[in-house]
């Protein structure tokens, strides 16, 4: 019956290069979860042919979010949405997922054929097993994007990578779904989602805080732009970064300047001593990967080490 129903959906899901009005609806679209993800990846889909039906939301933000981006979609509770659209997306938090999914299996919702997507990076499809029992085909599509929950998220779903994980005779539906949005998608098995996730966290949720931080110890230290004054600096750090990884550290830390990185430790304990355990924290992680890539000489690494061990009290 799964193979069947693959088949199907891998004829519905061609990504062949057709323009939007050329196509037809071939699938109508549920969202489960008005966030900043669900109206922009519905939005997608619309632009590509399918047709959104339904959509729930709860709070008034989210309410407003898809009235903006899912003009004239009605909003209905979530068994409602199942019950009007073929392909469903379960756009809600990661510890939501579960509960969500077991109780719209207990309650029927779920119908034999009907395609389920979430759009968790921690999980995988077992998190799909409840819908998947009761006959619903299971992906998981994670956009690796930051959304704000406009009409700029679907611009920037061009060229986005997607975590994919899927069954395998549902692999190339899940992978031309992803084309259709304008993404590229990237496998992950099932058992790598969590270290996947965490991965991206690292890059993107740690990068807001410290680039947050970073201007406002500027701002301390009087400078009246640090946007401004970041932006070159930052943005070439990261091209270079994404380019030669290891190879693009600079700074005291790389080259072993112990004393200026105590001075920088004394500093921040005066004016801002809730950065502290940040930046040694970072500076510990880069003396290690700048001393086992031969960025920091060894002899330099002793008194640099020894001031991030004693947290810069010297």
């Amino acid at each position: 019956m799964e193979r069947k129903a693959s088949r199907r959906v891998n004829a519905h899901l061609s990504p062949e290069h057709v323009s939007p009005q050329d196509r037809p609806a071939r699938l109508t679209v549920g969202v489960v979860g008005a966030g900043r993800v669900g109206p922009a990846l519905a939005a997608a889909l619309q632009l590509a042919g399918h047709r959104p039906v339904a959509v729930s939301g709860v709070s008034d933000a989210s309410r407003r979010r898809a009235a903006a981006m899912l003009p004239d979609v009605p909003v209905v509770p979530p068994a409602e949405v199942l019950a009007r659209a073929e392909l469903v997306l379960l756009t809600v938090p990661d510890d939501a997922l579960p509960g969500l999914v077991a109780g719209l299996a207990e309650t029927g919702a779920v119908r034999p054929g009907q395609i389920m997507v979430h759009t968790s990076g921690r999980h995988g499809t077992a998190v799909l097993d409840p819908a998947r029992r009761a006959g619903a085909l299971p992906l998981a599509l994670h956009p690796a994007m930051t959304f704000t929950g406009t009409q700029v998220d679907v611009q920037r779903l061009a060229g986005c990578s997607f975590g994919v994980t899927a069954p395998e005779e549902l692999r190339l539906a899940a992978e031309a779904l992803v084309i259709e949005m304008g993404g590229e998608p990237e496998w992950i098995e099932e058992a790598a989602r969590p270290l996947y996730h965490a991965a991206l966290a690292m890059g993107s949720n740690h990068l807001v805080t410290l680039v947050a931080q970073s201007m406002e110890l500027l701002g301390t230290a009087g400078v009246a732009h640090p946007a401004r004054m970041l932006g070159p600096l930052l943005g070439a750090a990261l091209d270079n970064a994404l380019r030669s990884g290891d190879a693009a550290l600079t700074g005291p830390v790389a080259r072993g300047d112990a004393g200026t990185v105590a001075a920088h430790v004394a500093e921040l304990r005066a004016h801002a001593p809730q950065a502290v355990a940040g930046y040694l924290a970072m500076a510990r992680t880069t003396a290690d990967r700048a001393l086992a890539h031969g960025l920091l000489k060894p002899e330099l690494a002793e008194d640099l080490l020894g001031v991030l061990a004693d947290g810069g009290n010297q």
